[in-house]
């Protein structure tokens, strides 16, 4: 299992989902960098929201990834590996785009033996949290590019969300409730108590296509 790859809207807290598995030992964190950071107190106090490479157009890393099935095997590999200085291949790379969201198929048929985790929240959720996080002010990723504006975010928030559900439902896979049973099905070692995580308590729904 080289990558795991993770596909939500903006808003989804698809960020904190990674974040809570991003320090188990499994993990490869050599995408950490302190320009790849983002802080915020939307929860009531000031937390870190991003971490780590974010792929998607117009951010650091994935300018193509709307376009993904057009490109090779390879050339894709290349990219998911460039924000990495490890080479320890036993560390599991988190691969994390919103527009993943269009691409399932693919990401399956070409890395079959990878997991693909799926983050959901209802669109109007997603909208609001995302506002309240820092909107286009946010650090990074980086969001004006391919987002554009409010009225633009809310209707790719709704085309991310819609194409995630028919592969939620498309899929076999397993729905996790906390990042406990997710570590568990990821085959990863738990990270420390103190990034344990309750979904439910979150509002968000998590699924693992295997």
């Amino acid at each position: 299992m080289k990558y795991i790859f993770v596909a939500g809207a903006p808003g989804s807290k698809w960020s904190s989902v990674c974040k809570n598995i991003y320090f188990s030992k499994s993990i490869d964190t050599s995408d950490y960098s302190p320009d790849r950071l983002y802080w915020h107190d939307a929860s009531g106090e000031k937390e870190l929201m991003h971490l780590g490479a974010y792929f998607d157009p117009g951010m650091e890393f994935g300018g193509f990834f709307d376009e993904l099935p057009n490109y090779s095997k390879e050339v894709c590999e290349a990219e998911f590996d460039s924000p990495f200085s490890n080479a320890d291949e036993d560390k599991v790379k988190i691969i994390k785009s919103h527009v993943f969201a269009h691409h399932i198929d693919f990401l399956k048929e070409n890395w079959p033996d990878c997991p693909i985790i799926l983050v959901h929240r209802d669109d109007d959720a997603c909208l609001g949290w995302w506002v309240k996080c820092g909107h286009f002010d946010i650090t990074y990723p980086l969001y004006h590019k391919y987002y554009k504006n409010l009225k633009e975010m809310s209707k790719i928030i709704t085309e991310q969300n819609k194409d995630i559900m028919t592969s939620w439902y498309k899929h076999k896979g397993t729905e996790v409730y906390n990042n406990i049973q997710l570590s568990d099905w990821l085959r990863i070692d738990l990270p420390s108590e103190i990034y344990r995580q309750n979904y439910k308590e979150k509002d968000i729904k998590v699924k693992v296509l295997l």
